[in-house]
């Protein structure tokens, strides 16, 4: 029974902890992440769709960075080190991209978010069989949302 609280707790807060840095995100940007008189490129998708898919992968971080704290060990403490390091990159992106303008920094800041978040998983997935499996998402996002980002700086520059 101690156990299956355990269990509660550690994805409640988890989870509640990815959300709260996708929620701040929200509020320090908000207003802002309508970018109009900026071209868009080919393959954009609708403004909707942005926070349903965070919300997702927000919620598949908390799951499994959860997963990965219950296996415990020296390793996990490591995954986790980068997970919330990943945590903050994410933040300051949509600080860089929607509050400064700054599309090429943005860019570059996205790919070293990219490189962490493969980490991450990797080393979740040694941690945790699976716990890095969640993360795939998350990184095939990261990839559409770097050609978003470059092409939307190439076509606006100038």
């Amino acid at each position: 029974m101690e156990l299956n609280r355990k269990k509660t707790w550690t994805y409640g807060i988890s989870i509640a902890l990815a959300l709260a840095v996708g929620g701040l995100s929200a509020w320090v940007n908000a207003g802002k992440f309508q970018t109009p008189g900026l071209v868009q490129p080919p393959l954009s998708p609708p403004a909707w769709l942005f926070p349903v898919v965070w919300t997702v992968l927000f919620l598949l971080m908390g799951i499994s960075a959860a997963r990965v704290y219950l296996c415990g060990g020296e390793e996990a403490k490591d995954a986790l080190f980068i997970y919330a390091t990943q945590l903050v990159v994410n933040f300051l992106w949509t600080v860089f991209y929607f509050s400064f303008g700054a599309l090429l920094l943005s860019f570059f800041w996205l790919l070293f978010l990219l490189a962490l978040v493969v980490l991450m998983t990797v080393r979740f997935q040694r941690v945790c069989p699976g716990a890095g499996s969640l993360q795939i998402p998350y990184c095939l996002w990261l990839a559409f949302a770097a050609y978003l980002n470059l092409a939307t700086w190439l076509l606006n520059r100038g």
